[in-house]
């Protein structure tokens, strides 16, 4: 059984930091990518960031460059997202969300196995 548990959000103001956690078991964690997306009400799922397990690439989206860092602990088949400077506009649940080759790495629709997602909310 595939599981992605994600873990680290809760409700912070702006300016604000939290880490979110994606624990991937029941799944070969080498040669996998894992992308964090999230999507806040009334809009589409967007990409936030992903990390290739070997090598450690990785990708942000534009909107959140600069602010938000993801990175991974392979011992514990852990990846984090690391979020800073947060905005109300980074309201919204996070998933995370685990696949083989993808073409684009922030594109939703590469991903076969997704958690349940992690609220974060953000005040003013």
């Amino acid at each position: 059984q595939v599981q992605l548990v994600e873990s680290g959000g809760g409700s912070v103001q702006a300016g604000g930091s939290l880490r979110l956690s994606c624990e991937v078991s029941g799944y070969p964690y080498s040669n996998r990518y894992i992308g964090w997306f999230r999507q806040a009400p009334g809009k589409e799922r967007e990409g936030v960031a992903a990390i290739a397990t070997d090598g450690g690439s990785t990708y942000t989206a534009d909107s959140v460059k600069g602010r938000f860092t993801i990175s991974q602990d392979n011992a514990k088949n852990t990846v984090y997202l690391q979020m800073n400077s947060l905005e109300p506009e980074d309201t919204a649940m996070y998933f995370c969300a685990a696949g083989r080759w993808v073409a684009r790495p922030l594109y939703e629709h590469a991903y076969a196995y997704w958690g349940r997602g992690t609220q974060v909310t953000v005040s003013s």
